[in-house]
């Protein structure tokens, strides 16, 4: 069944999406927003039997709630990008000579709204990136204790700096996109985020024009994973990172 209403939560590494997701899930009203177009676009170049049509309606299926809202969660890369608008392109009716990406997107969910999710801080989310990669700890749910990992020898200053980059080229990625389109997101600040939890998901909720009239907002469902081990390596990066400058930002 089509939606009535889609959106996209546009995202880099450790900004709060999946908290914001869980969030908006448990309103059952928001959809169901995860990151459905990976396994969705191996299963459908896996299943070549199935219409477009069908592959369309399948995706509807996974992300919507029953009062017909479709929520999904995408982070910028290539080339994956290009092979999900190359597929979105040949969906029914689809604008088969459209040069515009964002147009595309918005054809293969209708009625579309775009969220941009972002991390102020940088540092702080490529140290979060890594120590997740190593840890596997990516989300600690509330109240369940941290993974016991030895990272003794884990810090790299070369890993950082990448993901540094990669959140950075990622975002730019989001934001050519977005230029594209003509598109006015709604922003969510991970640093603010935190702080206001619940008035940020009424945000959302709002900027999707939904009925909240009786809904109750769940308390987070994750746990910060933040510790001293963290504030130890962005402390480090950040001096590694400027040294010899004569002019440091931080």
């Amino acid at each position: 069944m089509e939606p009535r209403l889609s959106y996209t939560i546009w995202f880099s590494q450790r900004t709060g999406s999946t908290l914001l997701c869980k969030a908006l899930e448990a309103t059952q009203i928001a959809g169901i927003p995860a990151e459905w177009l990976y396994r969705w676009l191996d299963d459908q170049h896996g299943n070549g039997h199935d219409s477009h049509t069908e592959a369309q309606i399948r995706l509807w299926e996974r992300g919507s709630t029953s009062n017909g809202v479709f929520g999904l969660k995408h982070s910028f890369h290539e080339p994956l990008f290009t092979r999900l608008i190359e597929t979105f392109r040949q969906f029914p009716g689809g604008p088969a000579n459209e040069t515009n990406r964002a147009r595309i997107w918005e054809h293969a969910f209708p009625a579309h709204k775009h969220i941009f999710m972002t991390r102020r801080n940088k540092i702080r989310l490529a140290v979060s990136w890594w120590k997740a990669i190593k840890t596997q700890d990516w989300h600690r749910l509330s109240g369940a204790s941290p993974r016991s990992v030895d990272l003794t020898d884990a810090y790299s200053f070369d890993a950082i700096h990448h993901l540094f980059s990669e959140c950075s080229m990622r975002e730019a990625g989001i934001q050519e996109f977005f230029s594209e389109g003509s598109i006015v997101p709604l922003t969510i600040v991970y640093e603010d985020f935190v702080q206001e939890y619940e008035k940020t998901v009424r945000k959302v909720l709002e900027f999707l024009e939904l009925d909240t009239s009786g809904v109750e907002i769940p308390s987070p469902s994750l746990a910060r994973t933040a510790d001293d081990i963290s504030e130890e390596w962005v402390q480090r990066f950040r001096k590694e990172c400027q040294e010899g400058w004569e002019n440091r930002g931080w």
